[in-house]
């Protein structure tokens, strides 16, 4: 079975999850606007430019959900679906997902955005095989720790290659879109990269490589 894998933020969608929970929170009242605001801004500056330190950024953005009651949260990620996800969904990113469908490929969406966030918008993708970073829970919370490797740069090679094992799956002929240079060990790793709307530096390594670009913006 062929995979056609994608990233999600600033690929599948028009914006970035992750970044969008966080001004979520800040526009809800539920953290501290200024401070938090400040802090999921640098540290979305320092992923776009390849400097993010992943252990630091989770410590941050889940420290939020150890907070709160799980059925509140749940609460609020309904709303944040509704309020910011819905507006990045891109037609041609639908077009292409039905595309590789047609061929009868296995979808699998890919993302250092973590579980939480992003198990709603792969349900609203209709993709059913999610790898994301892993919030730790324990007793039925969460504890605002990682579990397991999270799925960023090489750990998404680290991740996916678990998954692969546990599926009896293979990356022959494999598809793998998106926009970021932090994806490149993986773009490397698959017989199809494609580079969608990507990064100055990303867009640098893909065509000298023959990388196919392509844009899903409307």
């Amino acid at each position: 079975m062929t995979l056609a894998i994608f990233d999600l933020d600033n690929t599948l969608l028009a914006g970035d999850s992750d970044h969008a929970w966080g001004e979520f929170l800040v526009e809800e009242g539920i953290v501290d606007a200024e401070v938090y605001r400040q802090a999921n801004d640098r540290f979305y500056r320092e992923y776009l430019d390849g400097e993010l330190d992943i252990h630091r950024y989770l410590s941050f953005a889940l420290e939020p959900l150890a907070r709160h009651e799980p059925e509140q949260l749940l609460l609020w990620r309904k709303h944040f679906v509704d309020v910011k996800i819905r507006p990045m969904m891109l037609a041609k990113a639908t077009a292409l997902l039905d595309q590789h469908r047609s061929q009868g490929h296995t979808l699998l969406i890919i993302t250092a955005t973590n579980l939480f966030v992003t198990e709603p918008v792969a349900e609203l993708l209709g993709i059913d095989h999610l790898i994301a970073t892993e919030p730790e829970m324990v007793n039925g919370r969460y504890t605002g720790s990682v579990a397991g490797t999270p799925s960023f740069q090489e750990g998404k090679v680290t991740r996916l290659g678990e998954w692969l094992r546990h599926q009896d799956m293979t990356l022959d002929g494999a598809w793998f879109y998106s926009d970021s240079h932090n994806d490149l060990p993986l773009l490397k790793k698959v017989s199809h990269p494609v580079a969608v709307d990507p990064d100055p530096m990303l867009a640098e390594v893909a065509s000298q490589e023959g990388w196919d670009i392509i844009s899903l913006r409307d």
